[in-house]
């Protein structure tokens, strides 16, 4: 009877907590705006808190159209630059693996088949747990920065 009962209260539970974490996920949506609707918006915002008048709305525009201007330039040079670090880590993946065959063949030539084999065994091993390291700081780092 205990058993039962101790069942029941764990469905239950369960079944609370599983709704519970549904009703986390179902937040609207951020709409997407434009650069251009969100300076209105911040034009407007700034008219009706700080009692604009109509010269002043003009300069506060000009300054906003500026700095949208600046964070559309600093935007595209991040853009570049990631595009720029992703041909420099492809180049360098290249590189890496040109030097680890070319010390493959050196190996292979100083050892003896057996030897080798077991070489390269262990050399595949150390790149498995560096790959599943890498993997894991990863992780770490995207869990992380979700938090934040």
């Amino acid at each position: 009877m205990k058993k039962l009962i101790i069942a029941a209260l764990l469905v239950a539970g369960m079944t609370t907590y599983a709704q519970e974490k549904k009703e986390l996920s179902t937040k609207p949506k951020m709409e997407r705006i434009t650069p251009e609707q969100r300076q209105e918006r911040q034009l407007e915002k700034m008219t009706s808190e700080l009692s604009l008048d109509a010269k002043q709305k003009q300069q506060v525009n000009q300054i906003l159209t500026e700095q949208s201007a600046k964070r559309k330039q600093m935007m595209s040079k991040v853009k570049a630059t990631k595009q720029e670090m992703k041909i420099k880590r492809a180049e360098s993946k290249k590189r890496m693996q040109e030097e680890r065959l070319l010390m493959e063949g050196k190996m292979k030539a100083i050892l003896s088949p057996e030897q080798f084999d077991t070489w390269k065994t262990n050399q595949e091993k150390k790149r498995e747990k560096t790959e599943s390291r890498m993997k894991e700081r990863m992780e770490k780092r995207m869990k992380g920065e979700m938090k934040n």
